[in-house]
């Protein structure tokens, strides 16, 4: 070969190699949370298959999982929330994995144990893990309320317990919002009853964590009573007018619109009579969402509607641009693209939509029950059925045609449900079912994890210099006696610009005997009671409040001679202190919302090694009977009146760890229980008492069980479960001797 054939090999070769790098780089894109980068169930991914075989066309890898989740793909993995264990076997447990993007390999996983929740277990792993792509952490929420970030070796680097530490409520449909990230933020949609001034009947708040160390930025409660313990909406973020917002559909039925760094609420919308599943879509100003239950202005069912997001205050009467009613979509959120809005509704059939004037352009049968989400990728739309059906349509301005379909099944031959959406990335397909988890896509096609760069949201209004919020962080705190916190305040213009870090001036609300330094440093005493407060900063005529809550060491002994603590989590209104007899007594009276269990947690949920006691005593209406207990480390012992018996578990749906002992019981008599708890790494030994008040304490334990899958830790706590009272009294937590 001579020097210009050599070389202008060598050219060819170059250009060759860089149009192939050029083509991976512009084509790679990862799907980091639920809806994707733009948030809206797109993808610009490219060549994408059209057709995929479970027998091995276009399968590059498959992995035995069981998951109801929509996986994250990010930083060259993917991973998701699943559910481990037989449905006959203990070993029932939530379950987080990431595996290796390209090959399938597993990475990590962890296992946890289920508890305090009456999610039953084909339930289990419905929320949507989320991923960061700019430090590699992940996010995900269990049933139960726990809140995890692990890094990327799949250490946990901070974790909240939501039930116990900040009252998050447990639904049986274990339908649960998914956590997002904005900026340096981790926002999540929280329903339940916290503590003190947030301690009244459930409602729909939203929490921000920075999303870094997971302290608490903001809370914000914009709306009433919830309709629905099992809203799964999932928020996204915009850019409206320079404004930078968190857009959302609530349990309450409205969607809301909230400042993105203060949770200052901008507008709402009434849409539902009861909670809203889907989640919004954002295309320019306009917000796209629908639902699937009783509309408001009159009885049709489900609606799809488009929101001027523009506006504020309430828009529900000037906001609306056009609206689709008696299309009920009240699981599967809508796609855009190109002014076309797909939107799946409850039996399966598919709607284009034109996004401007709401008209419908054509409609095409998916199947029976659709509660996935729509996917447009390469011209193409993947989307999925319940019954286990998976499907690649074509589409065109006059309709869709099925390019193909694989049914999935389990083991038994069944067909394996599929709640989860497709997830398009790095040139390839990701998809969950209770099957399994499958890699679709060209197994020739070169390997890229290098994503592409996030989306923009839009230019947001420069920030001023006039402060028109503050905010003091953190601002929810769990600690001890004794201990330091370190308060900042964080000033912000009238868009929710920061402005930066600001001196204040602070004061303290209750926290008896506490003191606070001019810099926002904080300090009770070592020896304080049991107690929450607030710590106030003042810029000028502007105020903001961190709320904290103080635990001594043990023992504790609460007879409400002071009324209901105010450092207690959840309950509602249904659980209040009452004089009777001119004894003060803690009262569960019938809930006015039909839920009739509640869980009163009394301490912070990182306490192990306790014993908790109660004195405890219920009426009777009819023929019924209330169940009245204990919690302690994640264990229930609960004593249960129609059936006369004591139960000791940890998952009142499944029953995974329990142990059941007869015991005939009287109403309208006093009982003393008790609950012992030891842990070590492999095994927890639970022992339980039960003996009429006034009499002296048995010997002996009158149940003992031991559980081969400790749960460790977790809060002390009362649970009651009754249409009728039921009564607490000299509530006892004890450091185990």
């Amino acid at each position: 070969m001579n020097k210009s054939t050599y070389c202008a090999a060598i050219r060819v070769v170059l250009f060759s190699t860089c149009f192939v790098l050029f083509a991976s780089f512009v084509s790679a894109e990862d799907w980091p949370s639920w809806r994707g980068r733009s948030q809206n169930g797109v993808s610009e991914e490219t060549d994408l298959v059209s057709h995929w075989s479970i027998d091995g066309e276009n399968l590059i890898w498959f992995n035995d999982y069981v998951a109801r989740s929509t996986p994250a793909v990010f930083d060259g993995r993917v991973c998701a929330n699943g559910r481990t264990g037989e449905s006959e076997a203990t070993d029932k447990k939530e379950i987080v994995t990431c595996w290796n993007a390209e090959d399938g390999s597993e990475l990590w996983q962890h296992t946890f144990n289920i508890v305090n929740t009456t999610v039953p277990f084909n339930r289990v792993g419905w929320g949507n893990v989320t991923g960061d792509p700019e430090t590699g952490y992940l996010y995900a929420m269990n049933v139960d309320g726990y809140l995890h970030c692990f890094d990327r070796n799949g250490e946990i680097i901070w974790q909240w317990r939501l039930s116990e530490d900040l009252g998050r409520a447990s639904g049986y449909g274990g339908r649960t919002s998914s956590p997002i990230i904005d900026e340096d933020r981790l926002i999540l949609g929280v329903i339940g009853s916290a503590w003190g001034d947030l301690g009244g009947p459930p409602r729909h708040r939203y929490v921000a964590f920075d999303k870094m160390s997971g302290r608490v930025r903001w809370v914000s409660t914009p709306g009433g009573q919830p309709a629905d313990l099992n809203t799964q909406s999932v928020p996204i973020i915009a850019v409206v007018d320079g404004q930078r917002l968190i857009i959302d559909g609530n349990a309450d039925g409205h969607v809301y619109a909230l400042q993105a760094r203060t949770g200052e609420k901008i507008w709402e919308f009434h849409l539902s009579q009861r909670g809203i599943n889907v989640s919004p879509i954002i295309d320019g100003t306009t917000v796209y969402i629908s639902h699937s239950e009783e509309n408001i202005d009159h009885g049709t069912m489900g609606r799809v509607v488009a929101i001027d997001a523009s506006g504020t205050g309430d828009i529900t009467g000037t906001g609306e641009k056009w609206r689709l009613d008696e299309l009920a979509a009240g699981f599967s959120s809508p796609a855009i693209k190109d002014d076309v809005l797909y939107v799946i509704d409850n039996s399966a059939n598919l709607f284009a939509i034109n996004a401007d004037s709401g008209s419908i352009l054509w409609e095409h049968s998916i199947g029976t029950v659709g509660k996935s989400s729509p996917v447009w990728a390469d011209g193409k739309l993947y989307v999925t059925e319940v019954n286990g059906n998976v499907h690649i349509l074509e589409l065109s301005a006059d309709g869709a045609s099925v390019l193909d379909s694989e049914a999935l099944e389990v083991a038994d031959g069944r067909y394996a449900e599929i709640y989860g959406s497709f997830a398009p990335a790095y040139g390839r397909l990701y998809v969950t079912a209770e099957s399994g988890i499958y890699c679709i896509g060209d197994s020739a096609r070169s390997f890229t994890s290098e994503p592409s760069a996030m989306p923009t949201l839009g230019d947001e209004t420069p920030a001023d210099d006039t402060i028109a919020s503050i905010q003091v962080i953190p601002t929810e705190v769990i600690a001890a006696a004794g201990e330091i916190v370190r308060f900042n305040v964080f000033a912000f213009d009238a868009n929710g610009r920061t402005i930066g870090e600001r001196d204040a001036t602070w004061a303290l609300e209750g926290l008896a005997g506490s003191r606070l330094r001019v810099n926002g440093e904080f300090t009770s005493p070592p020896r304080s009671a049991n107690q929450s407060g607030k710590v106030i900063a003042s810029i000028g005529n502007i105020s903001a409040a961190a709320r904290i809550r103080i635990f001594s060491p043990l023992p504790w002994r609460e007879n409400f001679e002071n009324g209901r603590p105010s450092h207690w989590i959840g309950g509602g209104g249904s659980l209040q202190v009452v004089d009777e007899g001119g004894e003060q007594l803690f009262r569960k009276g019938p809930s006015r919302t039909g839920i009739h269990r509640h869980a009163i947690y009394i301490g912070p949920s990182y306490m192990s090694g306790y014993t908790v006691q109660a004195d405890v005593m219920s009426t009777q209406k009819g023929r019924r009977r209330p169940d009245i207990g204990l919690i302690n480390s994640g264990y229930t012992l609960d004593l249960q009146g129609n059936h006369q018996r004591i139960e000791v578990r940890s998952w009142a749906a499944e029953l995974r760890m329990a142990e059941r002992f007869p015991f005939a019981w009287e109403p309208d008599t006093w009982y003393t229980l008790k609950l012992r708890v030891d842990t070590n790494n492999n095994q927890a030994l639970i022992r339980g008492k039960i003996w009429e008040r006034g009499e002296e304490e048995p010997d002996a334990w009158t149940v003992t069980v031991e559980d081969s899958e400790p749960v460790g830790q977790g809060s002390p706590g009362i649970i009651g479960y009754s249409p009728i009272d039921i009564f607490f009294d000299n509530v006892q937590v004890m450091e185990n001797q």
